[in-house]
């Protein structure tokens, strides 16, 4: 008797061990699939969706003539679709409505966001791409008016900002005395300044760069000391583990082997 359960035992074991790779094989063909990380679906549709506003030059940039977008995120953007190997597809969406179409539409988010733990809740980032903050941009001979937050917090000065990003928040939480005017086409705010419609606008240091060097009448006012600390990265799939890691080494590489120099380079010199 002994034996014979002995032998049974045996062809039990046999047939577990023969079948057990095939399930395990099973198993992880199904679990590629069920985690829906966008390096599978990127992959079989041929496209990276690509949600960002046209708006906020050096970032990114859609001509309303020739319908080309351009700006340093889009140039990254097109970098990763090449290395994973699909065309990228960009998506046109608005400050206001980033988050919902982002999170609907797209395989990632680009275009200067900034990383707060509001979208957080609602999206995974990449590792940081900048590090920055808010600060002032007016014109040159009203540099020394609007150089701290209590100057630009007076009633009677009119901060200009665009509608739904964190230039919003920001100049709610710290202008509450002065007037804020909320104006809709972000690649037209900063005329509004030098037409003397509005008097100042809080933004980040990256674009106060960037107009200053486009418009000589208005200046950049202590971009290298921000009133805040930020940072800018990619919106990513909220739970994707596998995408947000290929994202981060994908990124890491082209700090360092001259991509995103290059894609920064015709915007700051």
């Amino acid at each position: 008797m002994r034996s014979a359960s002995l032998l049974s035992l045996g062809a039990v074991l046999f047939v577990s061990g023969c079948s057990a790779p095939a399930q395990e094989e099973d198993n992880g063909g199904q679990t590629a699939q069920n985690t829906g990380s966008r390096l599978a679906s990127v992959s079989e549709s041929g496209k990276l969706k690509v949600c960002t506003t046209g708006d906020y030059r050096p970032f990114t940039y859609l001509d309303p003539k020739s319908g080309e977008w351009s700006g340093i995120d889009i140039d990254m953007a097109k970098n990763l679709a090449k290395s994973l190997e699909v065309e990228p597809e960009f998506i046109q969406t608005t400050w206001k409505d980033l988050m919902p179409d982002f999170t609907s539409k797209c395989d990632i988010g680009v275009g200067g966001v900034s990383i707060s733990l509001e979208r957080s809740q609602q999206a995974y980032y990449s590792e940081a791409t900048l590090d920055e903050g808010k600060t002032p941009i007016t014109l040159c001979e009203n540099v020394d008016k609007y150089d701290t937050i209590k100057e630009i917090n007076q009633p009677g000065v009119r901060s200009i900002t665009p509608i739904g990003g964190t230039n919003e928040k920001f100049a709610d939480a710290n202008y509450p005395k002065g007037e804020i005017i909320r104006f809709e086409d972000n690649n037209k705010i900063f005329d509004e300044i030098i037409a003397g419609r509005a008097d100042v606008m809080t933004t980040d240091a990256s674009e106060t760069r960037w107009v200053a060097h486009e418009h000589p009448e208005l200046c950049a006012v202590h971009p290298d000391k921000p009133f805040n600390f930020s940072q800018k990265a990619y919106l990513l799939p909220l739970g994707d583990d596998e995408f947000q890691e290929y994202v981060d080494q994908w990124l890491n590489m082209a700090k360092h082997d001259g991509t995103l120099d290059a894609a920064e380079e015709p915007w700051f010199g």
